[in-house]
């Protein structure tokens, strides 16, 4: 345990000293956010009012923290797992320089040198997360706060259990990587590919038929979900005071996947937690034994 801390510490304090590394990890969120609200925001804004009953009119504060709400939380779904390849870099770092070399003819277990980057790259992570989280909150305050300190809570838990997913698949897909030209490759893939896949650039409603029945089945999609409900759960609850019909209400739940349908069933929000979680324990157990089973693509002790 000792030793896992030791370098858990290491690969931290290497990553933050990288500030080229901790500076584009960070600032990453604050433009995607700013290119969210100068392009989304309207077209999110233009769909929750067509959606509203013909001549109703509803308060600007609602309609504007529905829209952050769902910003947010569509930013946050995206980030817990781009930033985690981005803070999983010192593994491959380590193998071209050869760093790890020399980690490996020290008395230090493959199992553990492994575990130090997972653990590294989580807590990296978790820390440029909630910091995302904070100018979220920040940028929600400034449009209209319908969150409660329950909603708090369980935002924080989704980035938490997210985080830990998106840690485990950057693990399992970089140890094989062992070039800076592959790393480029996948960190592409999944910065333009994820956020189209969990739902957070556009909602599966809009997707066909078929498509929406593969995506049931990624833990991302469950993710997303989990961070819209909780993160618009106040908002429209105020809006179903303000006298909007539960039906409307129902169908913007689903236009925006608060509600996710799996063989034609609703998907409750206790099971999207128990698929998130077991999709956390299936990867991070995959990294395990990718680690104990494959060849390592270093020198070994």
């Amino acid at each position: 345990m000792k030793t896992l801390l030791i370098l858990t510490k290491r690969n931290a304090k290497l990553f933050f000293k990288d500030k080229g590394m901790f500076f584009s990890s960070l600032i990453t969120p604050a433009i995607l956010l700013v290119l969210y609200v100068t392009f989304l925001s309207n077209i999110y804004r233009e769909s929750f009012v067509s959606a509203l009953p013909a001549g109703f009119t509803l308060s600007e504060s609602i309609i504007d923290g529905v829209v952050a709400g769902q910003l947010a939380s569509s930013l946050l779904a995206v980030c817990c797992v781009t930033i985690a390849f981005c803070s999983n870099l010192l593994m491959i770092q380590d193998k071209v320089t050869g760093s790890v070399l020399d980690l490996t003819v020290t008395p230090v277990k493959r199992s553990v040198l492994a575990m130090g980057y997972f653990t590294a790259s989580a807590a990296v992570t978790l820390i440029v997360c909630l910091i995302t989280c904070v100018i979220c909150f920040l940028y929600t305050y400034s449009q209209g706060w319908y969150l409660s300190g329950a909603d708090i809570a369980l935002i924080l838990l989704d980035v938490f259990l997210l985080t830990l997913f998106g840690t485990a698949l950057s693990s399992c897909l970089h140890y094989f990587l062992t070039t800076q030209g592959q790393l480029s490759a996948v960190g592409t893939l999944v910065s333009a590919g994820y956020g189209f896949i969990c739902g957070a650039y556009m909602p599966m409603s809009n997707f066909p038929e078929g498509l929406q029945k593969v995506l049931s089945f990624l833990p991302g999609t469950y993710a997303t979900s989990l961070l819209h409900n909780h993160w618009i759960r106040g908002a429209l609850n105020e809006m179903g005071d303000a006298g909007v019909p539960g039906q409307v209400l129902d169908a913007i739940r689903d236009g925006i996947d608060c509600n996710i349908y799996f063989s034609g069933e609703a998907v409750s929000q206790g099971t999207m937690y128990l698929i998130l979680a077991g999709s956390v324990v299936v990867v991070t157990a995959a990294y395990v034994l990718i680690n104990a089973l494959c060849k390592p693509r270093y020198g070994d002790r």
